[in-house]
């Protein structure tokens, strides 16, 4: 569409605080204008009336899993995009856990040209940290950055050297490549499978304790703190992991944290009967963990919620629990899973959508998050008491590991836009 009205909308736009009705008017993929009230249409536009519901900037997922390169049949950038369009995800970053792994510059620019070619989404691909994510020797950041990737990460691995960290993150700020770890100690993680506690002795399963996030942070924040990298602790889950980061905050402004919406709306309890699709890393903490997670959510410690979209197949998913792989779908519920925290009145509906607009767009550095004039135009509307009931056959994905089955949910993306145009609408 060259030109796109949208009127009746509640705009909302967390980076200005903005809440207000009124009508955008999209030309040439950009937004032309926002008036309070209503927008003459200019000649040959489109016109959407959003009938009250929130018109919002596109979700920026900053942990997002494919299949492809290698690992098609888990997932393709075409089908992580037309679920992504689904929840309303119109930006995304991939993670460089591929086969091959996106550790060389020819092939983040494969990624890069695929997705602009497939996919209908934004996809960013990030570069791995460390070559063939072994831990052992850091990747070229100078070439990986000319050819596209956005941040360096090693993906679902955790780099256990600091030595070896400590020189990534020298050179990450060379490059101003913002770092995103995942925190996790090997040994201490062990062959845990779940949460440490009560639940896990009496499901005869081996715990994973918090101090095998908690250690490896402190460490990370460290060695931030020395070298000045952008530092982004992937994705916490306990407690301790909140005090840890808040402290880190109060003495920079380059330390920031994630949290997989799993963990946000999710408990150990949930695993029940020892049910793989629950099997996480992080794990899924206890109750009060979770609590604590949404305390850090709201007073602004966690900065960035993520799907954590993982695609694994059945075969992966279908043993006993201590041997199933870990990883759950969730591109699609992302948003109206979080939504239940602002039904609840744990969290205001502008947090919320600031920890998943213009929090990851700004730590990316890209043109997303935000509804302000001559911004791209990506958007999604938002309509926050629609009622649905997640079926595993209807989502997108290749992958049916949902942790969300059978959910019911209030509030689902209606529209997305990308660009000015409808790459998703609600039948």
């Amino acid at each position: 569409m060259s030109k796109l009205v949208i009127k009746n909308a509640r705009i909302i736009d967390p980076a200005s605080e903005t809440d207000k009705m009124g009508a955008i008017l999209i030309e040439e993929g950009k937004i032309a204008e926002i008036a309070e009230g209503d927008i003459s249409a200019p000649e040959g536009a489109h016109i959407h009336d959003a009938q009250g519901r929130i018109i919002a900037p596109g979700l920026v997922d900053l942990r997002v899993f494919t299949g492809e390169p290698g690992r098609e049949y888990r997932e393709t950038l075409k089908s992580a995009s037309d679920a992504a369009a689904v929840g309303g995800v119109t930006s995304a970053l991939i993670m460089p856990d591929t086969n091959p792994v996106l550790d060389d510059a020819a092939l983040i620019d494969f990624v890069a040209r695929r997705a602009r070619d497939n996919a209908d989404i934004n996809f960013y691909p990030a570069a791995a940290i460390s070559k063939g994510l072994a831990g052992e020797d850091i990747s070229e950041f100078g070439l990986l950055k000319e050819a596209g990737a956005k941040a360096l990460t090693d993906g679902r691995n955790s780099i256990q050297n600091p030595a070896l960290l400590k020189t990534a993150f020298t050179y990450a700020l060379n490059f101003d490549m913002p770092v995103i770890h995942h925190v996790s100690d090997a040994s201490l993680t062990g062959s845990g499978v779940m949460n440490a506690g009560l639940l896990a002795t009496g499901l005869g399963l081996k715990g994973i304790p918090h101090i095998a996030e908690t250690i490896p942070l402190d460490r990370d924040i460290q060695l931030a703190e020395a070298t000045g990298v952008r530092y982004h602790a992937a994705q916490i889950s306990c407690g301790t992991s909140a005090e840890i980061i808040k402290r880190a905050k109060a003495n920079s402004d380059r330390i920031s944290a994630g949290i997989s919406i799993n963990n946000l709306c999710l408990n150990e309890n949930d695993i029940g009967d020892y049910r793989t699709y629950f099997k996480l890393a992080p794990p899924l903490r206890s109750e009060d963990e979770r609590q604590a997670m949404i305390a850090a959510l709201a007073d602004g410690t966690i900065d960035v919620i993520h799907s954590a979209h993982d695609p694994q197949d059945m075969e992966g998913k279908r043993r006993p629990f201590a041997e199933a792989v870990d990883g759950a779908v969730g591109l699609e519920t992302m948003l109206s899973a979080a939504l239940r925290l602002v039904h609840e009145d744990q969290v205001d509906l502008v947090t919320l959508l600031r920890a998943m607009t213009c929090n990851p767009a700004d730590l990316l550095g890209i043109d997303a998050g935000r509804i302000t004039k001559g911004a791209q135009a990506d958007l999604i509307e938002i309509d926050l008491d629609y009622p649905w009931v997640v079926s595993e056959n209807d989502l997108k994905s290749r992958s049916r590991n949902t942790a969300f089955e059978g959910a019911r949910f209030s509030g689902k993306v209606t529209t997305s836009i990308v660009s000015g145009t409808k790459i998703y609408e609600l039948a």
